[in-house]
This record gives C-alpha cells, structure tokens and sequence, in this order.
C-alpha cells in the first residue's frame, strides 16, 4: 500500500538544479517503483522480475520501455488514436541507452523474466528526461530485491563554450559543440552515446571524465536510499559448476579450436570449420560415453563447448597478436566503392568492406514530405530521414520480416546524427537515405555512414566534408590488452569492448560505446580514440578514390528547389481564397509549392525536376507579388489617355500616373501627339504616396537632356519637392475662392431670411419633415 509520505533522498547537480528519488509512495506491489524529479520534471520507473524461470529458458529475458505520457507536457498525441501506443523512435532509442547500462550488471545465469519501465509523467520544458533514465532505471533496481551488481547512473555532458556542462538546460544545448549521455557505476564508464561537431578525441575523452566525475555521487544517494529501505537481495540459485566438464570438453577439442582461430579464414568457412570441430568432438563422446550420457549431459557439453572457444580465440589473440582472419590489431579490411549504381535513385553507393556491404539509395524530396516527429516535449516536422535495414539473408539466415526493429531504429539514429553534422546549413530538399545491408560481418552501422555519405556526394547534396565511420574492439586479459580496428562479428561477440566512431578528416561527429568489462583505464580509452582515428582517415582515403567531393550537381531526374522570400502580406495573393491560386499555379505550371512563414517574412520554396517549369512558377509567383520601389525601372503599357497624362499599367497589376510634366524635357501641350492607348513606355518611379500608395512615374528621369546628360537622383528630388508645394500651393489658392464664395453667399442668404439659396435649403428641410 502506498505511502503518502515516501523516503526521499537529494542531491544537487553541478549547474545546482536539485534532484530528488522518492520511493514508497506510488506502486508498492512493484519490486520495486521510484519517482526522480528535477525542475518540474519527473519520471516513474518501476521494475518487477518473475520468481520462476519458464522451461528450456536459455538466455536473460530483460525487457527495458521508456515511455512519455504526452499530458506529461500537456499535450494530446497527435496520431489518429489520440493515445499513446507503440513507442516512438525516440523513447526506443532512450530504453535502448539504459538497456545498454544495467544488463551487465545482473548476475551470470539470471534467467527470469525482468521488466523495467520508465514513464515520463511530468515535463519541465528546460530539464531534459533523457539524462534522468537510466538514474531512475537503477534506483527502482536498489530499491527492489532483484539482485544487480548497481547502483549507475547516467548524465548527459555537453561543451558549451568550451566548459563542460553536466544535463545542461534544454536551450543551453543548441550551443554545444559535444553532447553525450555517459552512463557508469563509481569506479568505471559503461556505456557512451552521443554526437559532436568535428571535435577532436581530447574532446570526447574530457567529457567522459566530466561525466564520470558527476555520476559518482548519484550512486553514493542510491546507497543511502537502498539502506534507507532496507531491502535484502532475493536468494539467486548459483549456476550450475561447468568446471569438470569444461576440463573434459577442453581436452577434447582445444587443439582443434586453436587450428580454426589460427587459419585466418573468411566468415563462412570458419563458421563451417567450428561447426565441424563440434561435430567431431560429439561424434568422439558418444562413442565414449554412450547415447545416454550425451542426452543427460548435452546442454552442460554445449555451455562448456562454447566458453572454451572463446577462451581459446582470446588467448591466441592475446598471446599471438593475431586475429580470428588474419590482420593485425590496426588493420582494416580490404575496401571498395561504388557510386551511382541505382540509375533511378537522386544517388546512390556500395561501400563493400571486408564481408560487410551496405547499398544505400538518395532520394530528395520537398516540404510535404517531411516525417512528423510526434513526441510529448513537441510535434514538429524533421527534412532529414535515414532509415536502416537488416535482412535475415545478409548473414545467410532465413527469418520472416516483421519491419525494423529495435536494433535498426539505434543504428539508424547513430548513422543519422553522424551525417547530420555535415549536411548544407540551408537546406532545400527533405533528404532521406536508406541503407541496405545485403552483407554483415561486423560494422554494418559503419558501413551506413560510408555510404551514406558517398549517396549524398554522388547526388549533388553540397555536404560540407566526407564522413566515415569505424568500430573499434578490444579484449583484456590479466594485464593484456589488445586494441581492435574495425571489428568483425565474431570479434564483437568475444570481445570486451564495442566502440563506434564516426567523422570527418577534421573531427569526430558521432560515437557510442560499450563496455563490457570493470577497470578500463583512460590510457587504454586514449589508445582506442587515437587508433580510431587513423582507422577513420584511412577509410576516407579510400572513399575519396571514388568521389572526394559532392557533385556540383543534382541528378537530371532530381527534383530541383528554389527559394523565394515575399513580403507577408502577399502570402494570401499567392495561396488565394481556399488555396485556388497555388493549387492553379502548381497545375499551370507542374510544379510543388510550398509557403511557410518565417520572421514575419513568406519563405516559398518551387519544385520541379524541370528547371523550365520551376521558372515559369517563379514568373508567376514573382508577378503576384511584386512591389515597386522608388528608383525604379520598368516597361509598362498605356492604358488611358487623359489631358494632364497616362496611366500606365506593368507588372503585377500595377498602376501609376504618368503626368504630362514627367513625358519629356520639353514642353507637350497635347498627350495625344505623343502617347496612344497600348504604346509601350519605359519609365522610372520618382514618388509612391505613403498614404494611398499611388505611383508617380517619369519618362523624362531616364532620357537624355539637350547636353546628353541624365537627371541625377538629387535633381529628381529637388524637382518632385518643387512640384509638391506647387501642388499644395494650387490646391490652397483653389480652396480659398471656393471658400470665399461660399462665406459671401451664405451671408447674403441669412440675411435676406428667404429667397435664393436659403428658399432652396427650406424646401429641403419642409421635404424631410
């Protein structure tokens, strides 16, 4: 039953925003339930483990799901349920994050099915949730008697005008050059995420000591919370001892193992070579032993089979300083790429390293093709998609395809964020890329940036740099170390470390590690970074034999895009009552057009992949919304004939008033001598009335004078000053006659008390009566 007064500890952060964990109060038949507030944002996280492990069970069944409630800010989800569903991108990339942090930590042989959800329930719009998880994710886990080797936490360390600054205000964060979430217990860093601006590796490394320095205490509150509690660990059975049986299995089957490890052979063939090695080693037992001690013995053969193949090809990597094919600790596998394979895609690539290969299409669309980002902090719209996709057959297996998973949606977000950095600061076009892996041996996220990256170069995307990508490995043994460039599957499943990195030739724009070990000193993550870096350089080297820098084109078939900005009020001209203007000039003219407004201006992007057409538009548009100036030149039409002038109508519709004064440096006693009705005129605009906005045109700014001489602007000045104070001169002197009448008749009137204008003015009155 809940408490209304929970046990609460705090801590404050170092920008001295306050956090508190609060447990008790909300879902005590949880295992175990805290809420984590900070600002006005607070997350619920509960976790509950089964106490029985379901029969043939063979692996840690652990489900982690972040999930924002959008009344958490206030907001109704914008999907057609009105609810919240599925999870979003967004929060599987962040149960992703907190996944990849507490997994490690539950014991060897832990086979019980164990859930953790975090639940956004409350939104400061300056406190971001994400940093916050995975201390949640772990304090609902201390205060549980779920056994886990804890407490973490997890900080996001972004660098803001060169100071590290740790879960930094959400508006502070679009100064940042580096922004990361580091996850870590009190003695090691466990888990990396993030992204930068080309920063180099004193950069990145600096933010993990920042980060690891904040996190320490978070574990030190979880303690005194856990204490606080009370709670004692549920007894956890200890796995089965494989010690006699992997001294038997050892015998049998070392040598063999060492022999495959040592071959330097491809993917498939060491596949098949292990396989036969257990094959053989099964066909020696049962001839040994008998059909029924291999039935009873066969899960605890395979356990101990497979934990002394991975041993062994530790061993020999270590003591050898060889690899499962071949290379040296510091080599990458044989590269090659190919650009515009897909003649119907915007662009397109192969980059092929080792057995792995990614086929990745461009394609450029407009505004109505942006993806909708519905989450609770916003709904808003992104021009940037990249999408991932691992099929069964790209590592020779046969599954059925159920659409991306959560695996996909983290590799495409960390190949999204790496390109993101490069891409045109104006952007004109929605870009989505979509990569295919058709092969995979380890990398494959890698081998998305590669590729993505030469898809928008052989396009004609004007991306600032290049950017690739590498993943760096590493096994530790006692006091070895060896340090892995460009990982392959076998090496990342048997490894301690799997550390993704990606940029350009001037810097790092994206990285995520884990880290699969306690202790790894900074040297060694020092030694990674450098390694990673040469790696990097070289695999841009080789993407740069094929294509170094963006076309200065895009494809013939690509749908151009241009940019027009129009004063405000002449968007309602341009989309006309119920959108019948545009929809009429998209028609006429085949083309896309889109109007946003922006900073009180109309920004109009036209697109077309036929420049003619796309030029037709902005005629068109160009037309609607012009607006004349002062100075101006242009050619008009007469339209009408009058004693003192022409109007004259030109672009847009416009209008004004070519006086018989502004015709010519000579006097002009009739219009008609010079102008007719549709003569053409070239004139200048010397005056638009602020008031009513009527144009004042003259033929004679621009002609030439007797001494061949053209009226400077100073001249047309003086002049239309001049002109002005005859004018109000004119209407003065006619006001006064007029005025003067009226004053003496009226005097007359009133005194002669009837007859003329008053008689007149009676009657009038006698007929409204």
């Amino acid at each position: 039953m809940g408490n209304k007064t929970p046990m609460t500890v705090r801590f404050d952060l170092p920008n001295g925003r306050e956090v508190t964990i609060e447990t008790g109060k909300l879902a005590t038949q949880a295992d175990g339930a805290v809420v984590v507030k900070c600002g006005n944002t607070m997350l619920f996280c509960s976790v509950v483990s089964a106490h029985s492990v379901r029969e043939g069970q063979d692996f840690f069944p652990l489900s982690v799901d972040y999930q924002e409630k959008f009344a958490a800010a206030g907001r109704i989800p914008g999907n057609f349920f009105r609810r919240e569903t599925r999870l979003n991108d967004y929060e599987i990339l962040i149960s992703r994050i907190v996944d990849r942090a507490i997994r490690p930590l539950f014991p060897k042989g832990y086979m019980f099915d164990t859930q953790v959800i975090i639940n956004l329930i409350s939104l400061d719009p300056e406190v971001m949730p994400d940093a916050l998880a995975g201390l949640a994710a772990s304090a609902a886990l201390m205060v549980s008697d779920v056994p886990f080797a804890g407490p973490i936490s997890e900080c996001r360390v972004a660098r803001i005008d060169g100071e590290y600054v740790i879960n930094p205000d959400r508006s502070a964060l679009k100064n940042a050059d580096l922004d990361v979430i580091v996850a870590a217990d009190k003695d090691n860093i466990m888990m990396v995420e993030g992204e930068a601006k080309e920063v180099d590796e004193a950069a990145l490394l600096g933010a993990l000591k920042a980060g690891h320095a904040a996190i320490k205490p978070m574990c030190e509150v979880q303690l005194k919370l856990r204490e606080m509690v009370g709670v004692t660990t549920r007894p956890v059975e200890e796995p089965e001892d494989l010690e006699e049986m992997i001294a038997y299995v050892e015998g049998k089957v070392k040598d063999a193992v060492m022999e495959v490890s040592r071959a330097g052979l491809d993917k498939k063939t060491r596949k098949d070579s292990f396989g036969q090695v257990k094959e053989n080693f099964k066909a020696a037992v049962l001839e040994e032993k008998g059909e029924e001690w291999v039935a009873e013995n066969k899960a605890r053969m395979s356990a101990a089979y497979d934990k002394i193949q991975k041993k062994t090809i530790r061993a020999m990597m270590l003591k050898e300083k060889k690899r499962l094919d071949g290379r040296a600790f510091d080599e990458i596998r044989p590269i090659w790429t190919e650009i515009d394979y897909l003649p119907s895609a915007h662009g397109s690539a192969i980059f092929n390293r080792g057995e792995t290969q990614s086929l990745t299409s461009l394609t450029l669309g407009t505004k109505t093709d942006q993806q909708m980002v519905d989450i609770a902090h916003e709904n808003s719209y992104t021009d940037f998609i990249l999408h991932y996709n691992f099929p069964a057959f790209s590592v020779g297996e046969s599954k059925p395809m159920r659409g991306p998973g959560r695996r996909e949606v983290g590799h495409a977000n960390l190949a999204a964020r790496s390109i993101r950095q490069v891409l045109p600061a104006e952007m004109t076009h929605t870009i989505r890329i979509v990569s295919d892996i058709l092969e995979s041996n380890g990398s494959s996220s890698m081998a998305t940036v590669c590729a993505g990256s030469l898809a928008l170069m052989d396009g004609g995307v004007q991306i600032t740099r290049p950017v690739a990508g590498i993943a760096m490995g590493m096994v530790a043994e006692g006091g070895d170390i060896a340090i892995l460039s460009d990982i392959l599957g076998d090496e990342d499943a048997l490894g301690d470390m799997d550390f993704k990195l990606t940029g350009t030739e001037k810097g790092i724009t994206a990285c995520q590690m884990d880290i699969k070990i306690d202790g790894l000193p900074y040297e060694q993550l020092e030694q990674a970074l450098e390694q990673a870096r040469v790696g990097r350089l070289h695999i841009l080297g080789e993407m740069n034999k094929t294509i170094a820098k963006p076309n200065p084109d895009l494809k013939p078939h690509a749908p151009r895009i241009v940019k027009l900005i129009i004063d405000k009020s002449y968007i309602g001209a341009v989309i006309g009552p119920g959108g019948k203007i545009i929809q009429e000039l998209q028609e006429l003219t085949k083309t896309t057009i889109n109007i946003d407004e922006i900073d009180g201006k109309g920004h109009v992007s036209i697109a077309s992949s036929n420049k003619e057409n796309i030029e037709d538009a902005v005629a068109r548009i160009k037309k609607i919304t012009f607006t004349p100036e002062v100075g101006g030149v242009y050619t008009g039409t007469v339209k009408t004939i009058v004693p003192y002038g022409v109007f004259v109508g030109f672009e847009g519709g416009k209008d004004g008033l070519l006086h018989v004064s502004e015709m010519s440096h000579s006097r002009i006693d009739n219009v008609e001598d010079v102008f007719q009705e549709g003569d053409e005129v070239t004139f200048k605009i010397v005056d638009i009335d602020e008031r009513t906005g009527k144009l004042r045109l003259s033929r004679k700014a621009i002609m030439p004078r007797a001494d061949g001489s053209i009226m400077t602007d100073e001249e047309l000045e003086e002049e239309r000053q001049a002109s002005k104070t005859r004018e109000r001169g004119d209407r003065g002197d006619r006001g006064d006659r007029r005025g003067g009448g009226r004053d003496r008749g009226d005097r007359g009137d009133r005194r002669s008390g009837g007859g003329g204008g008053g008689g007149r003015d009676r009657d009038r009155r006698d007929r409204r009566d």
